[in-house]
């Protein structure tokens, strides 16, 4: 082998020596440098990375009346439980919070206190997916609410576009009502658009029609773009996650309903996610299911089977999650008296797949 000339090893110290390191904010661990001239993680890299989460619901995503107080703490609970991301959802458009004429402004404090949520889950090194939810003018009437829709997304990304590749967008919660398949699949690419002037690389997560299911993609566009990861939710069997919610009609009727596990409930999940596997393989796109949860009137029993169920099965088929939701009425933690519901706690983080029934 030919040794290097003294000239030509001196030439490469002082080359090396002379590099300005890159200096990252703080952030977790596995992220990657998310400078202009840094490498970002792709879709698969950062979906791998979400791998198990959870919501903070009932929170900025809820009305005045309603809206459960952020507790900062409660991300390093978060974190030392295992869960590795948290998916904050917000409903941008209360009055409190945003105009609701031209410019559109987010006022400033709540822009603000958005980055004192993302600051502290970076310092706890979860991933964060900040999404829009309740935009129930949107909804109501898209083509008088899309200006506004398309300004904030402007301005929120605007806003975290330094942040690094662990902070994740969601362009909007269970597109639903008068905001079609065919209207979503547009106003969706245009919102993508806005988002990708001053974010040309973050993951961006795309949810479906119809309520955000399974059932809307059979009508969903997807955008040719490589940092796109396809998020899903998924509450069946309806009758069980949700008897006894007040907010659905005829729930009560549905309470005594159990999931207990069987060879024939787990197939039903299988062929609901069906056209989900395919579409992922098609189009190379990974998956990660936005929300999954049994309500608290549904029994302990028949929750932690079909938790512990679906939290394995899509670790199987290499899906991220993020369970509905952390303290409230779905929640596993109780901030009354500062106590964990351990045994769904152990389904979602600990809990191995259990065997097969013949039945």
């Amino acid at each position: 082998m030919r040794q290097p000339s003294v000239l030509l090893i001196f030439f490469f110290l002082l080359l090396h020596c002379s590099s300005t390191p890159i200096v990252e904010l703080e952030k977790s661990d596995d992220s990657k440098e998310t400078g202009e001239t840094g490498k970002w993680a792709t879709a698969q890299e950062i979906n791998d990375r979400l791998g198990r989460g959870i919501n903070i619901g009932n929170t900025f995503e809820a009305l005045q009346a309603w809206q459960s107080p952020f507790v900062s703490g409660d991300l390093k609970r978060i974190a030392d439980l295992g869960f590795t991301h948290v998916r904050i959802p917000i409903r941008w458009e209360r009055d409190d919070r945003s105009m609701a004429s031209s410019p559109y402004t987010i006022y400033p404090d709540f822009l603000a206190k958005i980055k004192s949520v993302v600051d502290e889950a970076l310092k706890q090194k979860l991933h964060i997916i900040l999404n829009m939810h309740h935009h129930d003018a949107l909804y109501a009437n898209p083509a008088a609410g899309k200006d506004r829709f398309l300004s904030q997304w402007e301005q929120i990304a605007d806003y975290f576009k330094a942040y690094p590749d662990s902070l994740l967008f969601e362009i909007l919660n269970e597109p639903h009502d008068q905001l079609t398949s065919v209207l979503w699949n547009n106003y969706a690419k245009e919102a993508l658009q806005r988002i990708r002037e001053t974010n040309p690389k973050r993951c961006v997560l795309l949810g479906t029609a119809e309520w955000g299911g399974v059932g809307g993609l059979r009508s969903l566009e997807i955008p040719d773009d490589p940092q796109l990861i396809l998020t899903l939710h998924y509450y069946n069997p309806f009758h069980f996650t949700h008897q006894g919610a007040s907010w659905s009609e005829g729930s009560e009727a549905w309470l005594g309903t159990k999931w207990q596990d069987t060879d024939f409930e787990r197939q039903a999940v299988a062929d609901d996610f069906k056209a989900a596997v395919r579409l992922a393989n098609e189009k190379n796109i990974p998956i990660h299911v936005g929300e999954f949860g049994a309500y608290s009137r549904a029994d302990m029993d028949s929750r932690v089977k079909w938790t512990r169920f679906l939290a394995r099965w899509f670790e199987q088929q290499q899906f991220s999650w993020a369970y509905w939701e952390w303290n409230s009425g779905f929640g596993i933690y109780d901030p009354r008296i500062g106590q964990y519901q351990q045994r769904l706690v152990d389904a979602l983080i600990k809990d191995p797949m259990p065997q097969q029934k013949n039945r």
